[in-house]
């Protein structure tokens, strides 16, 4: 099945009021219906820090990443523009509660469609797994591919920490394809997020 499309922003936000306030402020500010999700962190994340994810245009992403930079409460912000691959396959909001996992990969574009593919034939067998319960909500790459390097963020459900750690031992078809996914992947650095109902 293919990724829906749209064009969605990841905003990292800092503010000296904490997690709570960032999320009020930016929640009043956004158009309805814009937001994916809005995530705090458990780990690799400040306590003063927000991650949220829009979807729309491309439009819609520039005005929301304005919009997060114009907050009172929001000191500094990261953002990327990004493009779907294989999943997410709605753009429905993310609702349900657990684990959240950001993870990015620095990645050559020219390889963005092959890690794609190896992602979503390992996740027949992954998102099956007995031992745990675990579901990949989306894999975006950059919207602008023009560079010869950009990153990639893969998103994953949980329903809690001990299905993330029981997942590393994933299903020997799963493993061999996010091995050679790895071989694709110059480094990864990964979040650990709980969503904001």
């Amino acid at each position: 099945m293919r990724a829906v499309d749209g064009v969605y922003a990841f905003l990292r936000l800092r503010g000296d009021a904490g997690w709570p306030a960032l999320h009020e402020a930016l929640t009043g500010a956004l158009p309805a219906g814009r937001l994916w999700g809005a995530f705090h962190g458990l780990f690799g994340v400040g306590s003063n820090e927000l991650i949220a994810v829009t979807m729309g245009s491309a439009a819609d992403a520039a005005s929301a990443i304005d919009t997060a930079a114009g907050l009172a409460a929001s000191q500094r912000v990261e953002s990327l523009i990004l493009a779907p691959t294989a999943r997410p396959q709605t753009p429905a909001p993310r609702t349900r509660e657990g684990l959240y996992v950001f993870r990015f990969f620095d990645v050559a574009n020219a390889d963005v469609e092959e890690i794609a593919a190896l992602s979503q034939a390992a996740w027949e067998t992954f998102e099956a797994a007995d031992a745990y319960r675990a579901e990949p909500q989306a894999l975006f790459c950059e919207q602008d591919r023009t560079a010869e390097r950009g990153r990639m963020l893969l998103v994953t459900w949980y329903d809690g920490l001990n299905s993330w750690q029981a997942s590393r031992r994933a299903p020997e078809v799963a493993r061999r394809n996010f091995q050679e996914r790895q071989q694709l992947t110059a480094s990864t650095i990964a979040y650990a997020t709980r969503l904001i109902a």
